[in-house]
């Protein structure tokens, strides 16, 4: 089910202010906004989806989608921009050079970092 995400008339957001249960038919009335994953574009649906079947094998996206590795990168940084999620990578990064620098000044074996290292991908 596609639910219009954007108003027909001047592009701007859209705000659910009624739902109905199927069954007993009570109405609950207010301003509700709709789930982030909701308001994706249907490119972006379709990307995540074969995505997640692909279990992030970029590889396997790319023959599913008939794309390039870079693509598969970039659609999937605007994706994670997109979500509001870009901070959590930077995040990774900042992290890891941090583990990276410990390692090179001598404040880290090399067990010590992989081990890190291991954990911060998850």
């Amino acid at each position: 089910m596609n639910i219009p995400n954007k108003c027909p008339s001047c592009s701007g957001r859209v705000i659910v202010t009624e739902l109905c249960c199927d069954d007993c038919k009570t109405s609950i009335k207010g301003n509700f906004k709709l789930p982030e994953l909701a308001c994706m574009e249907d490119g972006d649906d379709r990307f995540l989806k074969v995505f997640l079947s692909a279990r992030g094998n970029i590889k396997e996206v790319e023959r599913c989608l008939g794309i390039s590795y870079p693509t598969v990168k970039s659609r999937l940084e605007a994706l994670l921009g997109k979500l509001g999620l870009s901070q959590l990578d930077s995040e990774v990064k900042r992290r890891r050079s941090e583990i990276v620098e410990k390692l090179d000044k001598g404040g880290l074996s090399a067990k010590e970092a992989i081990k890190m290292l291991r954990e911060l991908e998850g």
